[in-house]
């Protein structure tokens, strides 16, 4: 590598630049997914609360499933135990 390979700067600009390119990169790939305009925040918020929203719903279901095992089990239990000890 010769001397008319290396480029030198002062930090600060080297800084400024990377930022520039960093920034310029961010946007390039918001946009590439369609979130480059002004109302990107609002769609942004609505997939959260459409997240939230899922989250929510999964939960319960998942709770009443257990609840109907556990309710399932419980009757099982109680019909064999009637049908054990039936006098």
């Amino acid at each position: 590598m010769s001397d008319r390979d290396l480029v030198t700067m002062p930090r600060a600009a080297l800084e400024a630049m990377l930022e520039d390119a960093a920034e310029r990169g961010a946007k390039k790939a918001l946009a590439g997914v369609g979130l480059g305009d002004a109302d990107a925040p609002d769609h942004i918020r609505g997939l959260r609360d459409l997240f939230d929203m899922y989250r929510a719903i999964r939960n319960g279901a998942l709770k009443q499933i257990g609840q109907a095992i556990a309710l399932c089990i419980i009757g099982a239990l109680v019909l064999f135990a009637s049908q054990k000890f039936k006098p």
